[in-house]
This record gives C-alpha cells, sequence and structure tokens, in this order.
C-alpha cells in the first residue's frame, strides 16, 4: 500500500493570496523552498491491489491528480464539508469517465447533507451512456464504524474540529487526521500502534480553535506511538527547513507529492 499526499496546507493554501507585491504572503515560510508551496489537503491511499481512495476533493483536485500522476480513483471519502475539502468535486466526472461508471462517496450524514445541497446535480441518478457531470453514490457512514470502500477496509474516527466534527481513518497500520483540535480517548485508541500517522498541524504555537498545533501534535504522538508522524494541513508559520531542523526524531512536515510507501 502507499500514500500520496496530494495536498498538505490550510484552507487558504501556502503561499495565501496577498503579499506587499500581490505575488503571494508566505508568512515566515521560505518561499525558494518549493516544499514549502501547498495546495489544500488531501490525500490518495492506494491498496497493493491497485485501487484507489480518494479523501477529500480539494479546489486543486484536478492539478493535484495530474501533477501525482494519479491516473484513476475507485472512491472518495470526505472527512467534512469545509469548502477546502470538497469545491473540486465537479471534476469527478473525468473520473467517472475514466471509471466508466458512478463513483461511490463516503461522508457522514451532515456532510452528505451539506454536499447533496450544494452539488445536488452530482447526486442524481446517472443516466448512461456518458457522464457530462459528475455522478456520485451517497452511502451515509457513522465515527467508530469499519467501512469497505475501494477495496480496503477503512476503520472511521471520530475528531473534534472546533465548531463541528470531521472523520479520520486508518488503514492497517496507516492513520490520517486532518482538520481536526481533538481526538479523545475513543479515537486515540483506534489510533494506537499505527506506524505511519499524517496528521493536522497547522500552527507551530497555538492554540487554534479548530486546528491542532505543534504542542498538541507532539503530545498525541506520545500516547499513539507512531513510527513516523508525517504533519499536513500546515499554515504559513510552518516552515519546512525550520521544522525539519527542529523536529523530534520521528517527526516529520509532508509536502505536496510526498509518497509514503507502507507494508
Amino acid at each position: 500500500m502507499r500514500v500520496i499526499l496530494l495536498g498538505t496546507g490550510g484552507s487558504a493554501g501556502v503561499p495565501m493570496i496577498g503579499g506587499p507585491d500581490g505575488s503571494g504572503d508566505w508568512g515566515a515560510c521560505d518561499p525558494e523552498e518549493p516544499r514549502n508551496r501547498r495546495t489544500r489537503a488531501s490525500i490518495v491511499v492506494e491498496s497493493g491491489e491497485g485501487t484507489r481512495l480518494l479523501v477529500d476533493t480539494s479546489p486543486e483536485m484536478r492539478a493535484q491528480l495530474l501533477a501525482c500522476q494519479v491516473p484513476q480513483v475507485d472512491a472518495i471519502l470526505y472527512t467534512h464539508a469545509h469548502a477546502d475539502h470538497i469545491t473540486g468535486l465537479d471534476d469527478v466526472r473525468i473520473l467517472n469517465r475514466i471509471a466508466g461508471r458512478p463513483l461511490d462517496a463516503f461522508a457522514s450524514r451532515a456532510t452528505l447533507e451539506e454536499l447533496t445541497h450544494r452539488f445536488a446535480y452530482a447526486f442524481r441518478p446517472w443516466q448512461p451512456p456518458g457522464f457530462y457531470r459528475p455522478v456520485l453514490v451517497a452511502h451515509e457512514v457513522v465515527a467508530g464504524a469499519m467501512i469497505a470502500a475501494a477495496g480496503m477496509q477503512v476503520q472511521l474516527l471520530d475528531q473534534d474540529h472546533g465548531f463541528s466534527r470531521s472523520l479520520g481513518l486508518r488503514i492497517g497500520d496507516f492513520g490520517y487526521c486532518t482538520d481536526v483540535v481533538g481526538l479523545d480517548d475513543a479515537a486515540l485508541a483506534l489510533l494506537a500502534g499505527v506506524d505511519t500517522w499524517v496528521v493536522d498541524c497547522f500552527l507551530r504555537k497555538g492554540p487554534h480553535k479548530t486546528h491542532a498545533d505543534l504542542p498538541q501534535v507532539l503530545a498525541w504522538v506520545q500516547r499513539v506511538g507512531a513510527r513516523r508522524t508525517v504533519l499536513t494541513h500546515m499554515g504559513t508559520d510552518m516552515d519546512w527547513a525550520w521544522l525539519t531542523a527542529n523536529l523530534p526524531p520521528g517527526i516529520e512536515p509532508g509536502h505536496d507529492g510526498m509518497v509514503l510507501e507502507l507494508t
């Protein structure tokens, strides 16, 4: 199995729009370091059999899939319904054409309600032949459940995202927790013993109302016990070189296009 980090940035990306000359607001991030350029957070999980689960459809989904040379997707899991995780949905129609069928979309009830409200056309029944619009088949899931998606067994986790809830996931020895500010004992127990964990870390120092900061992640790592922890959903004070030089062993910043090979 392998995981591709399509995007590792926060909701505004890095750089953010603006800057003194309009070329971008990099904050503390070095603009000369290409690994600081971050699109919105999303991953693809590829099974040993070659099936692929896309987690979220970010605004840059089309560019991300092209840049990472992902040829096909078999199903989609939505962590929550914030814009930076769903607004690339219209480009799913090309994924439909490649697969030759509607795609399963797994999400919580609250997320599906938002998706079907904002993208109602994507959830109407397919009228073959062809795909002039995205066609998704909604599957309501609940945190704590084990589901089958894209040929993989996916354990879902309940996450505190400040003013809302989000879904984390575990597939075998891999865990993914984006857009989270709090993990309860039940979620941490489900993550215990993962080998590789990709986790939200928006700021070097918080607190933040909806996202974890570095001290919080370091505390979680002690409980989860992952051999390798990779940070994602990073903001403009999370410079790649600073993090690489200062993080403890076993913890590292992710970057767009990073590939994690898993056993």
